[in-house]
């Protein structure tokens, strides 16, 4: 069973826009800490229009891989991890964020995301081994 966290990640490295609002509730608690920034929103029209396939992954940036995708359980709060390469302006990066969410109804309705930030690495450099994560 797939859950709305592999959802979420898989819709974002396909940079899909109405996969990931099916993903997400109509209304949502959402929030996030990126390097630099704190964004909240409770509109999920804005949360991937706007910030993660406006701001985070929009012009210029393109996911080229979804390297790994860890999932978990805190009690009633699910996790996901995720690593992502992007070539942002012809340079390639790996970008890592962790997310806690909970959903209802097969929705994700509270969602806290904490971002790495873009780390260039080398086009030919394995994921795995520049960030320690395992596939």
């Amino acid at each position: 069973m797939t859950t709305e966290g592999e959802q979420f990640a898989s819709a974002l490295a396909e940079q899909d826009p109405a996969a990931l609002r099916a993903v997400l509730a109509d209304r949502i608690d959402f929030a996030a800490l990126t390097p630099g920034r704190h964004w909240t929103s409770t509109d999920p029209a804005e949360v991937v229009g706007e910030i993660v396939l406006g701001r985070w992954f929009g012009p210029g940036r393109r996911i080229t891989e979804l390297c790994s995708v860890t999932t978990g359980r805190i009690a009633g709060c699910r996790h996901v991890g995720y690593l992502l390469r992007v070539e942002r302006d012809g340079v390639d990066h790996l970008v890592g964020q962790q997310a806690y969410y909970t959903a209802r109804d097969g929705a994700i309705d509270w969602l806290r995301i904490l971002c790495s930030g873009y780390q260039a690495v080398s086009a030919s450099e394995p994921a795995a081994v520049a960030t320690g994560f395992s596939r």
